[in-house]
């Protein structure tokens, strides 16, 4: 049982980094701390609690989650450090290390934070600060099996569905399955009872988060074609996401159906990772990039409009220039709208450490910059081919004096002066005329009908 009473009037802060799921996760630790009466707390003061939830996706990603730990621990003495996510599940020693560190918790243990943080106070509602501190949690990969849910929106006006968490593929470059375990899944029925929660609340767009979703159904014997249907019947949402696909796993069959789908929209997020076959049986990713294409060209064929993301890592071991070039022109050939472009970070216990080939850092920077440069050009026409179209937009919520900004279906940014910005617009769906595109050409601007 959960004493209560040694919450009330503590304040938490809460930093995040990496994927969405990660932010859904922290959300969702938010609004659990905030029904025992805990208060997040505003910019400049001193939290009672803080919770980091990190990322190990690269180095830098492991580097910036230490310069956050510290960060914290140093602006809010005396708290009671928390730190979850990947980059605690694989380095949880090296975590606790860090002075000031109260509780590292594994991909088990973050399920039961609340019990966790009510054993940190007395009956006289004061932090047992030497109490545990720099305790940790850790498991193997196979003994990770809970599933935590998470289906919040913290500050934002989208909500975030985790529907899936945990990866059985294991590419040579990647940690994110001793991080995260493997592919798990709840019951659609249980999915379905959160996004009509959601519904309740006001929401009116879910993105559908995980680390490999469309492999859902292995805990639960179901497909992900299924939950895409029952999600599409629940009243009161009009907009569902899908965070990201694997090629290999988004059929021609789900690709149809939201296509003629009531909510879900024209968008999709697929990593490609390479363009070269050769780099692509090196990752030990499961397609080949005559299947990726192929992807492309069917969504395209009945979504003419759709917005398409794709994730591409550069200057990974075994990239030889030949087999960069090879991407680029790839990429340049696909009708995609942006590139999520990523340069190798060498993880430490992965395969891909016994390619022999290495790709040198200047070069990486290279490459990078020429995706970028391609994914600019590639977002920029999309956009342009827009401008004098009606759309319908969900509103964000926009500080007083500044310019809003919403999505339209297909995932274009637009903004509304802050003229015409109103407070009631936010989290409503409503029709514009899309203009022209904004200074630093990230959306288009728009007219209210």
């Amino acid at each position: 049982m959960i004493d209560t009473s040694a919450f009330q009037g503590k304040t938490a802060a809460y930093f995040t980094l990496g994927c969405k799921l990660n932010f859904s996760e922290t959300s969702t630790f938010g609004k659990m701390l905030q029904e025992l009466g805990v208060r997040t707390a505003e910019k400049g003061e001193k939290a009672d609690i803080c919770l980091i939830n990190t990322c190990s996706v690269t180095e830098v990603a492991d580097q910036k989650c230490r310069q956050a730990i510290r960060r914290l621990v140093r602006q809010n003495p005396g708290a009671f450090v928390v730190v979850t996510g990947c980059y605690a599940q694989l380095e949880a020693d090296e975590v606790a290390a860090i002075e000031g560190v109260s509780l590292v918790l594994g991909a088990n243990e973050k399920a039961n934070l609340v019990q966790f943080l009510s054993n940190a106070w007395g009956d006289d509602g004061r932090c047992k600060k030497e109490e545990g501190r720099g305790k940790t949690f850790r498991q193997k990969t196979k003994d990770i099996k809970t599933f935590a849910p998470s289906c919040s929106r913290g500050n934002r006006t989208r909500f975030f569905l985790k529907v899936q968490d945990g990866c059985d593929y294991f590419c040579t470059y990647c940690t994110i399955p001793y991080a995260r375990g493997f592919s798990r899944n709840p019951s659609i029925a249980s999915l379905v009872a959160q996004a009509e929660e959601a519904a309740q609340e006001g929401g009116k767009e879910i993105v559908l988060t995980g680390v490999n979703i469309g492999d859902f159904g292995k805990t639960t014997s179901e497909q992900f074609l299924d939950l895409v249907k029952a999600l599409d019947a629940v009243e009161g949402i009009s907009r569902y996401r899908i965070s990201s696909l694997e090629p290999d796993l988004l059929s021609d069959e789900l690709i149809d159906y939201c296509a003629r789908s009531r909510a879900f929209m024209p968008h999709f997020h697929i990593p490609l990772q390479s363009g070269s076959d050769t780099v692509l049986k090196l990752m030990h990713r499961h397609y080949d990039r005559q299947l990726f294409a192929d992807k492309i060209h069917k969504v395209k064929a009945v979504m003419p409009d759709a917005f398409i993301g794709v994730d591409v890592m550069v200057g990974c071991r075994g990239e030889t220039p030949e087999c960069f070039e090879e991407t680029f022109e790839f990429l340049n050939s696909l009708n995609v709208t942006q590139l999520h472009v990523f340069p190798y970070s060498e993880r430490p216990g992965t395969s891909a450490l016994n390619i022999p080939y290495i790709v040198s850092e200047q070069d990486k920077k290279l490459r990078s910059k020429r995706l970028l440069e391609l994914s600019d050009e590639k977002t920029i026409a999309f956009y342009q081919q827009h401008i004098g179209q009606e759309a319908e937009v969900l509103f964000e919520k926009a500080p007083r004096g500044k310019a809003m900004h919403g999505f339209t279906k297909n995932y274009i940014r637009v903004e509304l002066p802050a003229k015409d910005a109103d407070p009631a617009l936010d989290n409503q769906i409503v029709k514009v005329r899309l203009g022209e595109l904004t200074r630093d050409k990230q959306a288009l601007r728009c007219l209210l009908l």
